[in-house]
């Protein structure tokens, strides 16, 4: 199976720089990869998360990449309830 990671799409119109930028949206990215599932080319150094944070962010996630997502890994293990 491989690794999933959420990488962060940033707002275009802010003065600040780096992980202080506001995220517009989360992608899910597949081994570390710049480049979305949805197929939106992202910035490599953008912020990263675990695969296991999507959905708890306030911030938009994209619906095609989750999608996607979840035609990968459709049975996560989430350990004992």
């Amino acid at each position: 199976m491989a690794e999933h990671l959420i990488r962060a799409e940033y707002e275009e119109d802010t003065d600040r720089t780096g992980a202080d930028r506001p995220v517009k949206t989360w992608h899910m990215v597949r081994d570390g990869e710049a480049q979305a599932m949805c197929g939106r080319v992202l910035e490599p150094d953008a912020r990263v998360l675990p695969d296991g944070e999507w959905g708890r962010q306030v911030e938009y996630n994209c619906h095609t990449c989750g999608a996607l997502y979840l035609r990968e890994v459709p049975y996560r293990d989430l350990g004992p309830e």
